[in-house]
């Protein structure tokens, strides 16, 4: 008998009990009244981690073959190629809802319409370069190859003076690192709407995809509400709040990890080994499900609008938020794994002063 177990909310409705340590989840029928001190909470609270077990995900063979296009999937890969790539600010904000599957999350619609307001109203981006895929009308859905291309527009033809802005809100999860550029042994990543069909995104793609042509004079932010999304991005220096001080986050294979001259910055919704929750407890209604991170990131730039909000400011006031909530027994299912805090994680590809004005 395992002895980590952990019961995880899956949808509004639903527990399963799983294991924290191993990640698989126990049979429908197992009795979670047989184990001690499992707290009932008010809010709803969904983990954006999906807890698949990888070696059952793909040993399946009865899945569709994933470099089929439709005729519609074409034109719409092609509409994304032919964004145009504004000079000065634009951003891409994916929010993936896994509509009709047991894995469904609820508040990413929210997630991407709320940063849109954030970047124009208090960033200053012009709307129209800014793009959403998400699964909704109008939007493109956040396919593999869609996030693929979109990323690539990003980061097309960037020039000194351009801020880029890549946001995500859906599931991430760990896979194996086989080529030793992982301290901890694991790449990080992200799951598209289609990854039990084309796979997933892989932190080290991202990184070759938006970080490397970066250059000089360019800064990139990318602000990830996502399990396991520490060092999505790939980069060689993670800030540790507790130290107050830069770590390095060098890959032990000696491979490049930096840009071309240019800044990208990460803030991710926790570390590598943390999950992160979309929830409803920070709703006032306690109904509107949102990102844990995603709300406490708006909630400190909006409600500082006059005052100079840095880098360590904004980590202390989402650190805080979510210290609070804890403290207030709203003991999120999700939101705390193996009894840790959710914990925004900043990196970088270059060290800087935290205490840097926060600006996009």
């Amino acid at each position: 008998m395992c002895h980590h177990l952990k019961k995880i909310a899956m949808s509004s409705t639903t527990e399963r009990v799983c294991c924290s340590e191993c990640q698989e989840f126990l049979s429908d029928d197992y009795d979670a009244h047989t184990q001690p001190n499992q707290q009932r909470v008010k809010f709803t609270s969904d983990a954006k981690g999906l807890h698949l077990s990888l070696r059952k995900m793909f040993r399946r063979r009865d899945l569709p073959n994933p470099n089929s296009l439709s005729s519609r999937d074409k034109l719409i890969l092609e509409s994304i190629r032919n964004w145009e790539t504004t000079k000065g600010k634009r951003a891409l904000l994916c929010g993936v809802t896994y509509n009709k599957q047991k894995y469904k999350l609820q508040g990413t619609n929210h997630d991407v319409i709320s940063m849109r307001e954030l970047l124009i109203k208090r960033f200053r981006f012009p709307s129209s370069a800014i793009h959403i895929l998400a699964e909704m009308d109008p939007y493109p859905h956040p396919t593999k190859r869609n996030i693929q291309e979109a990323l690539r527009w990003l980061v097309k033809d960037n020039q000194p003076g351009d801020s880029l802005v890549f946001y995500f809100s859906g599931h991430g999860l760990r896979q194996p690192d086989f080529f030793d550029d992982e301290i901890d042994g694991f790449d990080e990543t992200i799951c598209p709407l289609d990854f039990r069909t084309a796979g997933m995104i892989v932190d080290n793609e991202i990184n070759d995809t938006i970080v490397r042509p970066l250059k000089s004079g360019v800064k990139l932010h990318a602000i990830i509400d996502a399990c396991h999304s520490g060092t999505i991005l790939d980069l060689p220096h993670v800030y540790s709040t507790k130290q107050n001080a830069w770590l390095d986050n060098s890959p032990p294979s000696g491979v490049y990890k930096g840009t071309s001259g240019g800044h990208a910055i990460s803030i991710s919704a926790c570390e590598d080994n943390q999950l992160a929750s979309d929830t409803s407890a920070f709703s006032k209604s306690g109904k509107q499900m949102e990102g844990a991170m995603t709300y406490t990131f708006r909630k400190a730039l909006l409600e500082n609008t006059n005052t100079r909000v840095t880098y360590a400011s904004l980590l202390a006031s989402m650190n805080k938020d979510i210290l609070e909530a804890k403290k207030k027994c709203f003991s999120l299912r999700g939101l705390f794994h193996r009894e840790r805090l959710q914990e925004p994680l900043l990196s970088s590809s270059k060290r800087f002063d935290v205490n840097d004005p926060f600006e996009l």
